[in-house]
């Protein structure tokens, strides 16, 4: 090599090692990593779940058809325990007011949903919506997550939210 390709080779070794450490900076956190579920807004007490956590809780098991037609099973904790665990009103105090609650479950991207307090009370509906840690025995895979939230009512899955890091309980204020 002449001394001109060895500079524009030194030149794209720099370029291409400083592409790399800017990806890795902005890379979001692995699926491995101990992300913490946040429980906030109009609760009694806000939580921080880990995954340690949740694997003591209640557990229950749900089946899901996937797109592709064939059915996983997947393990979690009822959304309804959870909020229950954080002062939501639930059972008998889901009443009045109280109805008019929701609860905004949020990802790591930003993608947002929402569930009626009604949908996540198992007093209430048969709905079974978890917060899963596992498919089919084993650990989420890297794109869903940690956490997702598994509605396995639903018909389709635009409500089953990969990369699960916050569950927001918002209480509707009564107009006047």
């Amino acid at each position: 090599m002449n001394g001109r390709e060895l500079k524009v080779s030194a030149l794209l070794v720099a370029i291409l090692m400083a592409v790399v450490v800017q990806a890795l900076a902005q890379a979001p956190p692995s699926s491995s990593a101990a992300a913490a579920l946040a429980v906030n807004g109009d609760v009694g007490t806000a939580l921080s779940l880990t995954p340690s956590d949740l694997k003591s809780m209640p557990r229950t098991h749900v089946e899901v058809k996937e797109e592709d037609g064939h059915t996983s099973g997947y393990e979690g904790v009822l959304v309804g325990e959870i909020l229950k665990r954080a002062g939501a009103p639930l059972g008998g105090q889901l009443r009045g007011d109280a109805v008019a609650t929701y609860v905004v479950a949020s990802a790591t991207d930003g993608y947002q949903v929402v569930f009626s307090i009604g949908e996540l009370d198992p007093g209430l509906t048969g709905n079974d919506i978890i917060v899963a840690d596992t498919v089919d025995g084993k650990p989420l895979f890297a794109y869903q997550g940690p956490l997702r939230i598994v509605a396995p009512k639903d018909t389709r899955g635009a409500r089953s939210v990969r990369m699960l890091t916050r569950l927001e309980v918002v209480r509707l204020k009564k107009s006047r």
